[in-house]
């Protein structure tokens, strides 16, 4: 369905659940034209319909995309250059855990590449229709496990030293803060803000292996204990929608509030991950 004339667009990421489905749902109820990405077409088209139902609102389209390809995220970036005239917001929401190093098929260490490299990949391809909206706003879920992330650009794919799921995982949320610091800046004389945060812990089916289904009896037992998705959403559509944060750029939020983190505050490592990254996904 074509977007109405004036009517903002955003696109969500890993919107079939979760966060991204409570993210996309609460989109939907403001009368945005919504775009949710999601890597399973049955998933998604069953999300896409919730979405529809709860909100009243039709004007919600499904993309398939895995963003652990990076062909699948150039033909997504294409197609929507094509059929859509801008793009106002754009929440990086989707993200994965695994237990065991897996690859993606580029080659790539899986964390690393589908919640930093394909995201980085994506908002570059999607930035000049960013730029085509009055005013944009791009907002990249990280998490508080970037405190123990390291960026170690001598194995950034974690081929040489052990394989360990939590500091692998805080690498790759490390990334999306640097990531974001670095893109604010590029975008500094621009219309676009850019801004990362941490949803708090919630019950989501992000540490729920992809092909086994390994997890879901934790993540049931812990859910009690856990934010809803539409609690951990909370942040991201203030950040994307709140007159408050209007030209605010490069922060990164907990609960609606900045907050510092030492861990990416050094340009110069954000300038080279950029610089890495470029190179890794064939953007230089």
């Amino acid at each position: 369905m074509k977007p109405r004339e004036n009517q903002q667009i955003t696109l969500v990421t890993g919107a079939n659940s979760g966060m991204g489905k409570a993210t996309s749902l609460a989109f939907a109820k403001l009368g945005t034209h919504v775009v949710m990405m999601c890597r399973n077409k049955e998933k998604g088209e069953a999300a896409r319909q919730e979405v529809v139902s709860e909100s009243g609102n039709h004007s919600v389209d499904l993309h398939i995309c895995d963003l652990g390809n990076l062909e699948d995220i150039r033909q997504f970036a294409q197609t929507f250059n094509l059929n859509y005239p801008k793009l106002d917001v754009l929440i990086n929401n989707a993200a994965i855990i695994t237990t065991k190093r897996k690859e993606t098929g580029d080659g790539f260490e899986l964390q690393f590449g589908v919640n930093h490299l394909g995201p980085f990949l994506l908002t570059n391809l999607l930035l000049e229709k960013l730029k085509t909206a009055s005013s944009a706003r791009i907002i990249n879920v990280s998490s508080g496990a970037h405190k123990i992330g390291t960026i170690d650009f001598n194995d950034l794919q974690t081929q040489h030293k052990k394989y360990r799921t939590f500091s692998v995982y805080g690498q790759s949320k490390l990334a999306n803060i640097l990531f974001t610091n670095e893109l604010a800046r590029r975008l500094e004389d621009t219309n676009i803000t850019a801004n990362s945060l941490h949803p708090g812990a919630v019950a989501t089916n992000l540490g729920i292996d992809r092909e086994t289904g390994f997890g879901k009896t934790i993540v049931r037992m812990l859910r009690p204990f856990f934010k809803t998705p539409e609690e951990g959403a909370d942040t991201a559509i203030y950040l994307a929608t709140s007159p408050e944060v209007a030209g605010v750029s490069g922060k990164y939020f907990i609960n609606r509030k900045v907050v510092k983190t030492k861990k990416a505050e050094d340009p110069t490592v954000a300038k080279k991950l950029w610089e890495v990254s470029e190179k890794l996904v064939g953007l230089r």
